[in-house]
């Protein structure tokens, strides 16, 4: 018989609240403000291989876009990109990190209905003040009896947090919109792993699902999360 699920973690961008539309809406609006200097065709290309060159640097969040957006106009102006448009770049990025929050459907009577049952943590990445900000602004704080902001997520992440948060990994459960951070680690390190798609993934988060393994579940929206859980056991 197998260990019942006493933890669940969650992810919180584009999971509880939405995340990756505002970076795609100020990616468009970077694409519009250098049409008139420089050749746009692979912009975005040229943009996603600055962020992959500098997460070990600047990690995940707005702040980090930012300055990659930055980086990249110089990069594709041969550095003849105007002061104006880096000011207006940097003005984006301002207004990412003041736009209220939206919580997804479901959410909230999700998280109403499990926290009378199971432990609830809060697991996610990004910048450590703008994370908190979210989770301020969403009203969801009270629901979870844990917050770990992190810089990266793999099994070890997953088995530190689970164990220090609850009864291990084996009894634990990861919901997320990521399968290469929310699922994949967390079912490496031996807990369940629920993937919630998202309409909008950021490319650097692709990965195969692991439908093989014997603790993958999918669902549609976080209101499908009870009745898996009463299922599953």
């Amino acid at each position: 018989m197998p260990l019942s699920i006493t933890t669940i973690g969650f992810d919180a961008d584009d999971t509880l609240w939405q995340n990756e539309q505002f970076f795609r809406t100020s990616e468009d609006q970077f694409v519009s403000l250098l049409a008139p200097h420089v050749d746009t065709t692979d912009l975005s290309d040229r943009l996603l291989a600055v962020e992959r060159r500098n997460l070990d640097l600047y990690g995940f969040g707005i702040k980090g876009f930012t300055l990659s957006l930055v980086e990249t106009a110089v990069e594709v102006s041969e550095g003849n990109v105007p002061a104006s448009v880096i000011a207006e770049i940097l003005a984006a990025g301002r207004e990412m990190l003041r736009h209220p929050v939206e919580t997804l459907p479901h959410v909230q009577e999700t998280l109403a209905q499990l926290t009378e049952r199971y432990r609830l943590v809060l697991i996610t990445k990004g910048d450590l003040f703008d994370q908190e900000r979210k989770l301020a602004q969403s009203g969801l704080g009270d629901f979870f009896d844990a917050v770990e902001i992190v810089s990266s997520k793999d099994n070890t992440t997953y088995e530190r947090i689970f164990k220090r948060h609850g009864e291990g990994a084996t009894r634990s459960m990861m919901i997320g919109n990521s399968l290469k951070s929310d699922v994949v680690p967390a079912i490496e390190a031996g807990s369940w792993g629920v993937f919630v798609p998202h309409a909008l993934t950021w490319a650097l988060e692709h990965v195969e699902a692991p439908v093989a393994a014997p603790r993958f579940r999918q669902i549609e929206h976080l209101g499908e999360l009870p009745p898996l859980l009463a299922e599953i056991g």
